[in-house]
């Protein structure tokens, strides 16, 4: 009821676009389906409203739940918008393109190319997990990859899950929802972070916690142990208070390369100085003594698996 509530109703005009619906929503954004009126093209637009912080007034205007938090809502917005401009600079092939940002209705709006495709987490539940060698490898190292221009920017995803990498059929796997990205300062704290059971790191869970590429390093490795387990492994706050995950290279030693199994599990190290300290250092674990060398399409992986259930 929330987000219809505060969601912009379908046929609004906003900038050049034409709002069709509401495909999702998130603590910190909602999301829709729009239609560029200039070029017919159907994208995404990414619209920032904190629930915590702001609703929709009847006018459409977004604004703050209470007047003490007014300079809370626009400090966000403006890390958001500052956000949004570096995002809109990357070109990588697995990262889902921006194609601009504009301010509106007292908040700020991302533009992002819409992708067909399904996402990773729907593909894990309808095999159950298990997926094979071949798939995560064919899946991860291009993930990986974006991750290290994303970290080379100064930036972090914080919000890497199964649902947040989309699989393109016959194309490159890519990186999802930008919602919580933001740049490494103040030595990597910041305010109002968002958390998601079994993905997200013990350290992003404090205030105090100390976040960095690492962070992004451990929901990779949680990602790539859901595609094993078929399920989301257990939270990283229980896991700290009393370890409740058998190492993967000892469950699934006959079924997996050893180094792709020792690179999950380094990568999902409680303590974050353990990790690789960056996507970079897990890539190189994940291809060391590594025998597959697939240049496969996510579509002939689709294929294959059809064949054979």
């Amino acid at each position: 009821m929330d987000k219809l509530r505060d969601s912009m109703p379908e046929g609004t005009e906003i900038d050049c676009y034409v709002i069709m619906k509401v495909v999702a929503s998130g603590g910190f954004s909602l999301i829709y389906l729009a239609e560029d009126e200039d070029t017919q093209d159907e994208v995404i637009i990414k619209e920032f409203l904190p629930k915590k912080l702001a609703r929709r007034a009847s006018n459409g205007k977004v604004v703050p739940l209470e007047e003490k938090q007014v300079d809370n809502f626009n400090r966000s917005l403006r890390l958001f918008y500052q956000e949004a401009k570096v995002l809109a600079s990357l070109r990588h092939p697995n990262i889902v393109q921006v194609r601009g940002f504009f301010l509106a209705n007292n908040t700020g709006y991302l533009v992002m190319d819409h992708e067909r495709g399904k996402n990773l987490a729907s593909y894990i539940k309808k095999r159950s997990g298990s997926l094979s060698t071949r798939f995560i490898m064919t899946v991860f190292p291009p993930i990986l990859d974006a991750l290290s221009q994303i970290h080379s920017r100064n930036l972090l995803h914080l919000d890497i899950k199964p649902s947040n990498i989309h699989l393109r059929t016959g194309g490159n796997p890519l990186l999802l929802d930008f919602g919580a990205v933001h740049e490494v300062r103040n030595e990597g704290t910041r305010t109002g972070r968002v958390v998601t059971t079994g993905f997200s790191p013990v350290e992003q869970y404090y205030q105090s916690g100390n976040v960095g590429p690492w962070s992004d390093v451990y929901a990779i490795g949680a990602s790539m142990r859901a595609c094993l387990d078929g399920k989301a492994p257990p939270s990283a706050i229980e896991r700290h208070a009393k370890e409740k995950l058998k190492p993967a290279a000892r469950i699934y030693r006959r079924r997996y390369p050893a180094a792709m199994l020792e690179a999950i599990d380094w990568a999902m190290e409680i303590g974050y100085e353990k990790r690789p300290q960056n996507a970079k250092e897990l890539l190189e674990a994940l291809q060391s003594n590594n025998p597959i060398e697939s240049e496969s399409s996510l579509s002939e992986l689709f294929d294959e698996k059809r064949a054979i259930s």
